[in-house]
Order: C-alpha cells, then sequence, then structure tokens
C-alpha cells in the first residue's frame, strides 16, 4: 500500500511534478502503463517473488550499503553475517569483503546498460528497474520494479516504487517490504567532487573520484549527476514512514554528509 503522505511532504512532491494538474496526469500515466506492463510474463513472475518476499525479514536489521569513497574507511567484513543490500556495482568489493551481498538493487538504466552482464551474474537475489527489462537477462532470482513518476514511498514494492534521484531511496523501499526493523546505511556520503547540472548525462574522463574505486565510473563510463535536493525529499519521506511504523532508519557512513537520519558510530553497531 502507499500511505498518505503529510501535508508537507506532498506539497513537495507537487513542487517536484508542477502544478496539479500535472500531478494527476502522471498518476493516470502510470496506471495505464501498469495495465499494460501487467500481461508480460516477466511483470507477472517478478510480482509473485516480490510477494513471496514480503516481510520476509520482518523485525530485523538491514544494511544499506552505497558506494561512496567512505567505504575505504569502513571494515566491511563485520557484516559477513548482516543482512545487506549491495547497489549498482559493489559486486566490485565482493572480493575485498569475502562475501556477496544478501541483496542487490540497480534502477539506473545507464548502469544496467553498461554493466548488465555484470549484474545478472551477482549470486544473490537482485532488484531491477522494469524500464531497463530488455536490457538484462531476466533471471531466477531477479525481480524488476516497476519505477513510478509520482513521488512517493512504496511499503509494498510489487505495486512499484519511486526511485527518489537514487537507489538508496529504491532500496529503502524494498527494505520496508522485506519487513525489515532498521535499516542502517553505510557508504552513503550524500557528497560529490564532481558538479554540474543534477541529472544531465556525463561521461567519465578519467578516474572516478565519487565512488569506492576508481574504476566504478571510470574513463568513458556513461553516468547521470546526482541530484542531492531530490534525494533529500526522498529520504525525508522515508524517515517519515519508517517512524510512523515504529521502525528506523539509521546513518552510520563514516564522515557523511547526509543529515537527515539520525547518525551512528559504525563500530557501536558490533559490540
Amino acid at each position: 500500500m502507499i500511505a498518505r503522505l503529510p501535508a508537507p511532504v506532498r506539497a513537495a512532491g507537487r513542487r517536484l511534478l508542477g502544478d496539479r494538474g500535472l500531478w494527476w496526469y502522471v498518476r493516470l500515466t502510470d496506471l495505464r502503463r501498469q495495465r499494460q506492463d501487467e500481461k508480460d510474463p516477466r511483470y507477472q513472475a517478478s510480482v509473485k517473488r516480490l510477494q513471496a518476499l514480503r516481510n520476509r525479514h520482518l523485525g530485523q536489521r538491514c544494511f544499506i550499503i552505497g558506494n561512496g569513497p567512505s567505504l575505504k574507511q569502513t571494515d566491511l567484513t563485520l557484516l559477513k553475517n548482516e543482512f545487506t543490500f549491495g547497489l549498482n556495482r559493489i559486486y566490485l568489493l565482493f572480493d575485498q569483503m569475502g562475501f556477496a551481498t544478501t541483496y542487490s538493487v540497480t534502477v539506473n538504466r545507464l548502469v544496467i546498460e553498461q554493466c548488465g552482464r555484470e549484474l545478472a551474474g551477482m549470486p544473490c537475489p537482485k532488484f531491477i528497474s522494469w524500464h531497463a527489462r530488455d536490457l538484462i537477462d531476466f533471471s531466477d532470482d531477479m525481480m524488476f520494479l516497476h519505477s513510478r513518476d509520482e513521488p512517493s514511498f512504496y511499503t509494498d514494492v510489487t505495486r512499484g516504487v519511486w526511485e527518489g534521484a537514487t537507489v538508496t531511496y529504491v532500496a529503502m523501499q524494498v527494505a520496508y517490504h522485506l519487513g525489515f526493523q532498521k535499516a542502517i546505511l553505510v557508504g552513503v556520503d550524500h557528497s560529490f567532487a564532481t558538479q554540474g547540472q543534477p541529472n544531465s548525462t556525463v561521461v567519465s574522463e578519467g578516474d572516478d573520484p565519487n565512488h569506492f574505486d576508481p574504476h566504478y565510473f571510470g574513463k568513458g563510463f556513461r553516468w547521470q549527476l546526482p541530484d542531492l535536493e531530490t534525494s533529500e525529499l526522498a529520504y525525508r519521506i522515508a524517515r517519515w514512514h519508517y517512524s510512523v511504523a515504529g521502525r528506523e532508519i539509521v546513518d552510520a557512513t563514516i564522515g557523511g554528509k547526509l543529515q537527515v537520519f539520525p547518525k551512528v558510530e559504525y563500530q557501536s553497531l558490533f559490540k
């Protein structure tokens, strides 16, 4: 279901979309698109798999691992026996960590287009954007997520997700769907050395200074510049939804710039 948002959050969502007429147009367009997509066997299979995962981890905690440079200062081996979500190209760290994440989430079309084979090969259940369904092989441990245009938070991801300008926000919705009581952020630096127009597509000209590996978005890689303002709005929506359900999101990123969630010291989580 989609819980009703508080008035300030609804108003902020309308600011993203424009006037009220556009808001309703987006909702109707999403609904028509969903009815068409529901005819696809891949969509039907994904919904069944997502339904089977609903509340599987009720009451447990998970770690959502971002891709910031702070991961180089984070002892990720401590997460080996935890439930973890890896985002985008997290597989570049699997050998160093000594394990694969419990789940992975990727929704950016450019990432899927350029890394589809590696993403499909990850040895864990994968949540992938439905909009990029023709760029990746649909495997038995993959679930497609229908990205919606309307700013919201989906507690039941069989109905879709809002991307909120960051895959981290999608992972928060998936974690909620799976029933996790507490989501802990690590590596969500919320800071980028590369500057430019948010959401614009650029081509990397050299080593990547914005992620844990210089080859993450290395030379020649096409990627979209971050939209930190929209991401912060999305994070506030996620914080509210977790809070009203008696759940919580905390931020254990070492030196992270994000100020939306309560901060916790990473090492203290394992005492």
